[in-house]
């Protein structure tokens, strides 16, 4: 059986932490910035930990970590 593939997109944009979940970066801080409260765009630092039905998706894509 052939390898297989790793999304090239997935793996620019997700991490996976030694327990196995996946970390990705906060949602919402591209631009807009005035419109956001103060209070989203501290809360929005960083990277989190992915919810399960969305980090089931990213494990497809990433088959080897």
């Amino acid at each position: 059986m052939p390898k297989m593939k790793t999304k090239s997109g997935a793996k620019k944009r997700f991490k996976f932490t030694g327990s196995g979940h996946v970390k990705a970066g906060q949602a919402g801080k591209r631009h807009g910035m005035i419109k956001r409260t103060t209070k989203f765009i501290r809360k929005a630092r960083g990277t989190t930990v992915l919810a399960e039905p969305d980090a089931r998706i990213v494990r497809k894509f990433m088959p080897y970590n």
